[in-house]
């Protein structure tokens, strides 16, 4: 980046900062203004280490009433909002940077032959599930707004505009600031799983819908310039599916219901968008030559494009509004409704054969290509429904019916008298379920989702996802349930290995299963395993549950090749490095050699969809570094580690989880400094999304799920959960004589070097002096040496890193994350300072006070925005 670019951001924030400050004065008055921008500066000073300025925050934080600190708390919230709009507006801005370009220069260097990169081209496969998971603390309304506020900036950044346009654009800036304040930042209720997934359908909408054409004109332009190779007509290299509305497990408001209507709601959305499209291509088409094939179709229409492309238009309407009718309860002709994706199809193919038969190959590979090439990424369906249910409720719905039957209990019963019973069922013609058997609620759920699954289109669904599967069992009893629904296509069941014992053992649970082979039919050689990120690190730490996962996929690819099935890795990563969360490309060229071949797999999670995806320019930038990043994975791998580094890296991994689980899992002082020390208690009052933050009400640090788990140790900065017991791993290590091996490894093997880089950016993030503030505060005194311990862990942990990877300072390899940090420290140091206040104030109330309560989540979820990060 130049210096003069940056200033364009810097210049950026403070311009919004001041628009703020305006609109502030406007609302609360001048007095008002000098209180912020007082604050603001002791802010910036604390967050330089002036204890003085600390200090004058938190008496000034302790005299203010609780409406006042809701003030304070906003203010500085929307600071950090239009910090993180000024940033993404500007490195969607930023064009000297093209992955594709890169890619070329890489393949170029290594001599990769053309006939390689055709075949790498054939396999690219990206599947991005959109997952509520969910992260995303920021409301619909307010996302739409920040969505027009960076466009606008867009505007006054791109061709000069002149006076009177800038000063419209400003004019019109300070109104969606003006409109963002007056306007409450959190949800007073909680959303349903239909407004998560309404939210992900409007992420298409808004961005996705142009970017992945023009993303793909881009791929298709480099492939040919570089390779001589073009993306196929039919080519849909990108892929999206989604969990909102289908992941039911742990959260009981996502029943069979629901899955339905987020079904219909997501074909609604594709008729109205595809509607949109048809009607402009219609007329844009108003030529008359065509070919014999087209003029069958329209006869003696003078205009035979706009003949054809008006019966799809007209049905796509019938589509859009015969659903509308049906969610109403009314009764509707579905048989007019467009119901499979040929229907979508042909008449676009139809039209573009044409077109380049009569010469007219400009026309065919303008809009109306776009428009093809979104039908085979998004279809009628918009995206594929993922659905995922924990393996006990399927295991509970065969218990209740074989006790029905008489032949006992199946949750009683060994794993190979399961696999007889299950394989026998599926083999039968008869069916199983008797027919006045009345199951219990929680199995009428599981069987009536299954029927949903019958009911609708195989092309609306991905994949079902089986969490905490351990045995062949878990699989084969959800394809006797699919089976019993009536579905009669080979619907892709996955299991989910999450705990490190489940990752150790998916080789051998996958080994068994396709030894079996009325399986290997079933699945015509086509197997999804997903890797489990999160569950996985809060069970051994982070650096346990990377090589486990590394070494899990590793071993099913193995197996796989042996086999002859093509194995899809789907990768459960979170946004942080504490959930598996790195950087595309390097998460990417970190794994094994061999595993991206039959495709790539990943959730998309909360807030990380709106830092990737939010804005078309930044949705193209992340489309092009995740195709290019794959095509370097498949055509220049990463090297299999060293055997000595395997050694070195299993015993690291060993001694990290038990330093890990010795802290979290042994020590009885752990639960309750994490509970006064981090806001995880509040946490639950956070109208966040439809999921229960705890799997079990009652129960403790394992019963609470990744994401708060992850989401509190963000908020007192000592984003714990992504380091701890790693580099005490690692120091052993050295002190060992391992210290040349440690860095041929980082040198050398991607995996080690991204591990250390992840830790690095961790360790800039985290502030062991603003920890310090909670525990001085909100600890009990016989507990704050435990803060301490944990405190002098991360630091020696720092300065080891720090000395291992031969820097003098956090984050030398990436100065714009660096800085990126650096902008928002001077805003989130009064957030923290007031969060801690207001954790006193909570802790201490007797009664109910609903201000302080809304000044507590206002505080929970700027710290998150400012963190670019929730969990």
């Amino acid at each position: 980046m130049t210096e003069s670019i940056d200033h364009q951001l810097m210049d950026t924030v403070r311009q919004l900062g001041s628009i703020l400050g305006e609109t502030i004065e406007a609302h609360l008055g001048h007095q008002w203004l000098e209180r912020i921008e007082t604050i603001r500066k002791q802010g910036r000073s604390s967050a330089q280490g002036d204890e003085s300025a600390t200090q004058a925050l938190q008496k000034l934080f302790s005299e203010l009433d609780d409406e006042q600190l809701l003030t304070v708390g906003r203010a500085f919230a929307q600071f950090l909002n239009l910090a993180n709009i000024a940033e993404q507006e500007y490195n969607s801005s930023q064009h000297n940077h093209d992955p594709l370009a890169e890619l070329h220069s890489k393949l170029k260097q290594s001599e990769t032959p053309a006939t390689d990169f055709a075949t790498a081209l054939k396999q690219l496969k990206i599947d991005l599930v959109l997952t509520a998971h969910p992260t995303e603390v920021t409301r619909r309304t307010l996302i739409h707004k920040y969505s027009e506020l960076a466009n606008c900036l867009a505007a006054v950044h791109g061709k000069a505009p002149d006076e009177n346009q800038r000063k419209a654009l400003l004019n019109r800036i300070a109104a969606l600031i003006s409109q963002a304040w007056h306007t409450e930042e959190i949800r007073s209720v909680r959303p349903t799983p239909v407004d998560e997934a309404q939210w992900g359908f409007s992420v298409i909408e808004n961005s996705l819908w142009d970017a992945v054409p023009a993303c793909l004109r881009e791929m298709n332009a480099s492939f040919k310039k570089h390779f001589s190779e073009s993306l196929p007509l039919d080519a849909s290299p990108i892929r999206f599916s989604s969990w909102m509305g289908g992941d039911r497990d742990g959260n009981p408001f996502v029943t069979a219901d629901v899955t339905a209507k987020v079904l219909l709601l997501a074909r609604k959305t594709a008729a109205r968008l595809f509607y949109q499209d048809i009607n402009k291509l219609q007329v844009e088409l108003s030529m008359s030559d065509c070919n014999d094939e087209l003029r069958e179709q329209a006869g003696e229409h003078r205009e035979p494009y706009r003949f054809l492309l008006r019966q799809l238009r007209d049905r796509l309407q019938a589509t859009h509004d015969g659903i509308d009718d049906f969610l109403s309860g009314k009764r509707v002709d579905q048989s007019v409704w467009i119901s499979r994706q040929e229907e979508l199809l042909e008449p676009l193919m139809l039209c573009y054969r044409s077109l380049a038969e009569t010469g007219l190959e400009i026309v065919a590979n303008s809009e109306l290509l776009d428009t093809i090439r979104r039908a085979h990424c998004f279809g009628i369906h918009l995206l594929k429904l993922d659905v995922r249910q924990h393996s006990e409720r399927h295991s509970q719905v065969l218990s209740e019916v074989t006790r029905y039957l008489g032949i006992g209990d199946y949750l009683s019963w060994n794993e190979e008298d399961k696999q007889s019973f299950l394989l026998r069922e599926l083999a039968s013609k008869r069916p199983l379920m008797p027919r006045k058997w009345q199951p219990s609620d929680d199995a009428r759920e599981v069987l009536e989702t299954c029927k949903v699954l019958a009911e609708n289109d195989q092309q609306g669904f991905g994949i079902y996802i089986i969490s905490m599967a351990s045995q062949p069992s878990d699989i084969l009893s959800v394809q006797l349930l699919l089976k019993e629904a009536g579905i009669d296509w080979p619907m892709p069941v996955a299991p989910l290995f999450e705990t490190l014992e489940d990752l150790n053992n998916a080789p051998d649970v996958i080994g068994k299963l396709l030894d079996i082979d009325w399986y290997r039919g079933y699945i015509q050689s086509q197997q999804f395993v997903m890797i489990g990120y999160s569950d996985s690190a809060k069970d051994a730490g982070a650096l346990a549950a990377g090589w486990a996962q590394y070494e899990s996929q590793e071993k099913l690819v193995a197996l796989t090749d042996k086999m002859g099935v093509n194995l899809t890795l789907f990768h459960g990563r979170g946004g942080t490095i504490g959930r598996g969360g790195l950087p595309a490309h390097a998460a990417i060229l970190s794994q094994p050699p061999g595993s991206l071949k039959g495709g790539f797999r990943v959730t998309e999670q909360g807030e990380t969809i709106r830092y990737k995806f939010g804005m078309p320019p930044l949705a193209k930038r992340s489309l092009k570094l995740y195709a290019s990043a794959i095509l370097e994975g498949m055509l220049l791998p990463p090297p299999a580690p060293k055997d000595e580094w395997r050694e070195l890296i299993k015993a690291m991994a060993a001694e990290g989880r038990d330093n890990y689980r010795k802290v979290v899992r042994d020590d009885p002082e752990f639960v309750p400094y994490f509970r006064a020390a981090t806001p995880e208690e509040e946490l639950g009052k956070l109208p966040l999304g439809s999921r229960p933050s705890k799997r079990k009400p009652d129960g403790g640090v394992e019963s609470l799920r990744a994401i708060p788990w992850i989401f509190a140790w963000a908020q007192n900065r000592m984003v714990l959960p992504s380091w701890l017991g790693v580099m005490k791993a690692v120091e052993t290590a050295i002190q060992d004589g391992q210290q040349d091996m440690l860095e041929q490894m980082i040198e050398h093997w991607p995996f080690f070097k991204t591990r250390l880089s992840m830790l690095d950016m961790v360790f800039a993030k985290a502030e062991p002096r603003i920890a310090l503030e909670y525990d001085k505060r909100l600890v009990p005194d016989d507990l704050r040496h435990f803060g301490k311990g944990l405190r002098d862990e991360l630091a020696h942990s720092q300065a080891l890193l720090l000395q291992l990877m031969k820097q003098s300072s956090s984050m030398e390899q990436d100065p714009q994350g660096k800085e990126s940090m650096q902008i928002r420290a001077g805003y989130l140091e009064p957030l923290h300072m007031l969060q801690i206040e207001l954790l006193h104030r909570v802790r201490t109330q007797e009664d109910a006070r609903p201000l302080l309560e809304r000044a507590m989540m206002v505080a929970i979820a700027g710290i998150a925005v400012g963190m670019r990060n929730t969990g």
